[in-house]
């Protein structure tokens, strides 16, 4: 019996000359959401590996920019690039994600991306 064959250069051979994840520009269709926008963080279920983080799951912020198109993490991690979507960025008030933050840093906040299938309108 032969073993498989990975191919672990594709994502790097697939960007070479162009970038990661440029790679991937104008293959995700119309952003759903744009800046100014207020969403909501869904709270999906992720199996071994995401980059949305637990304590912003629910939490409503605000669309500062739209960052750039690609797979999300939890696909690529397992070789589907075939569904790029776009990543926002999104800002809290920490106070909205931490209730017991102090009232003396009301206006500290926290920015992050997050891929389009973590967001609801708010």
């Amino acid at each position: 019996m032969s073993k498989p064959h990975y191919d672990r250069e594709h994502h790097a051979k697939m960007a070479s000359g162009i970038g990661d994840p440029q790679c991937f520009k104008g293959k995700a269709g119309k952003a759903k959401f744009k800046e100014g926008d207020r969403v909501r963080i869904i709270d999906l279920p992720d199996l071994f590996y995401t980059r949305t983080m637990t304590y912003t799951r629910g939490a409503v912020g605000t669309v500062v920019r739209l960052v750039y198109e690609s797979p999300a993490a939890e696909d690529e991690a397992f070789g589907n690039e075939d569904s790029p979507e776009w990543f926002y960025s999104v800002v809290f008030k920490q106070k909205d994600l931490w209730p017991e933050y102090s009232d003396l840093y009301a206006n500290d906040s926290l920015e992050t991306e997050f891929p389009e299938r973590y967001l609801e309108s708010a």
